[in-house]
C-alpha cells in the first residue's frame, strides 16, 4: 500500500504547483515533501518536470493523481459508512412479517419519497428469517412476534397487534355452523391464529381441522381476496385486514375479548442503530401510534405498547 502521507503531498503539489506552498499547506519542510516526491518516483517512476515557477505532471503523475482521487472518495465512502451521520440518504434495511409489513411499507415509501438519497430495503418473513436477517447482518431493523432472548439482540415492544375473524361482507357469523357453511381460507399460520381465536369466540369447538377449506395461499396480500369473492373466511393480523384495498367486501366479526400479539422491534445490540434508521423507527413509531379509524364500527387501532 502506498503511503498515505507521500500520497497526500504530492495530489497537494499537483495542485498548487510549487514545493513551498504546499509544505506551507501541509505544515511540513519543503525537504520533507521532496522527500515524499522522491519515495514515489523511486517506486512509480518520474511523476514531474520540475520548472523554475511550477510543476508539470508526467502521464505516470496524471495517473497517480486520479488514484489519489479514488483514495479520498472511497476515504469519504468508507468514514460516511462508519459514521451513518446521514439521516437523509443510505439504505434503510427492514425485515418483518407479512401483516405488519404490508401496513408500514407505505409509510417508509412516504419517507423514500420525501428523501430521493435514501433507498428502502423491506423484506416479508417469519421470525425465523428475522432472527437470522438481523443475526448475520444483513438487515438492520427486524420486527418479531415472540421476544428473543439472544443476548446479541436488543428488542423493545413496537405494537401490538389483534387477531380477526373476517368473512364476506354478506354474511354473519352466530354459531359454528356458520363457519362451517361459509368455510375456510387458509394460510400458513391460519391454523394456529384461528385456533387461538375462535377457542375463544366458540369454546369447546370441534377445531378449524373440521371445517371445509376453501382456498389456501401463503401470499399475505392475497388472503382477503379470497374472503372478499366470498370463497370463505380468514383469521389474520388486524394490521393485514387494514392494509386490504377493498375494505367494503369484507366484514370483521366481533369475538369478544382480543386476543393480542405484542411486536417486538429488534437489532443488534452490539452497536447503535445508524441515523437513517433511527429516524426510520422514529416515523414508524409515529405513525403507527396515531389513532386510525377501523373499517368497522369507528374503533381506534390499539396503541402501541410503552417500552
Amino acid at each position: 500500500m502506498v503511503n498515505p502521507q507521500w500520497l497526500k503531498s504530492f495530489a497537494t503539489l499537483a495542485e498548487l504547483g510549487n514545493f513551498t506552498r504546499t509544505a506551507d499547506q501541509l505544515g511540513l519542510t519543503q525537504a520533507a515533501v521532496s522527500q515524499h516526491i522522491k519515495h514515489l518516483e523511486e517506486e512509480f517512476g518520474p511523476l514531474l518536470v520540475r520548472r523554475p515557477r511550477a510543476v508539470e505532471l508526467t502521464p505516470a503523475g496524471q495517473a497517480l493523481l486520479v488514484y489519489c482521487e479514488q483514495v479520498e472518495c472511497a476515504g469519504r465512502h468508507l468514514r460516511a459508512s462508519l459514521e451513518d451521520a446521514n439521516e437523509e440518504c443510505g439504505n434503510i434495511n427492514l425485515i418483518t412479517p407479512g401483516s405488519i409489513g404490508l401496513y408500514l411499507c407505505p409509510i417508509l415509501l412516504d419517507m423514500q419519497q420525501a428523501n430521493p438519497a435514501m433507498a428502502v430495503r423491506h423484506r416479508f418473513a417469519p421470525d425465523r428469517e428475522v432472527l437470522e436477517g438481523i443475526l448475520q447482518n444483513h438487515f438492520e431493523l427486524g420486527l418479531v412476534t415472540l421476544r428473543p432472548d439472544d443476548p446479541r439482540l436488543t428488542a423493545t415492544p413496537f405494537t401490538q397487534e389483534p387477531l380477526e375473524l373476517v368473512v364476506p361482507a354478506g354474511e354473519d357469523v352466530h354459531k359454528w355452523e356458520d363457519l362451517k357453511r361459509i368455510g375456510f381460507i387458509d394460510h400458513p399460520d391460519g391454523e394456529a391464529m384461528s385456533t387461538r381465536l375462535l377457542s375463544r369466540r366458540f369454546p369447546g369447538n370441534p377445531g378449524v381441522q373440521s371445517l371445509p377449506c376453501k382456498g389456501c395461499t401463503n401470499q399475505i396480500s392475497l388472503i382477503l381476496e379470497y374472503v372478499a369473492r366470498g370463497l370463505g373466511f380468514t383469521v389474520i393480523p388486524q394490521y393485514a385486514r387494514q392494509a386490504f384495498a377493498s375494505q367494503d367486501a369484507i366484514r370483521v366479526v366481533d369475538c369478544g375479548p382480543p386476543v393480542v400479539d405484542t411486536l417486538w422491534l429488534i437489532h443488534r445490540a452490539e452497536w447503535p442503530l445508524s441515523a437513517r434508521a433511527q429516524r426510520a423507527v422514529e416515523l414508524l413509531r409515529e405513525r403507527v401510534d396515531a389513532p386510525r379509524p377501523r373499517a368497522f364500527g369507528g374503533e381506534k387501532v390499539l396503541q402501541r405498547v410503552s417500552a
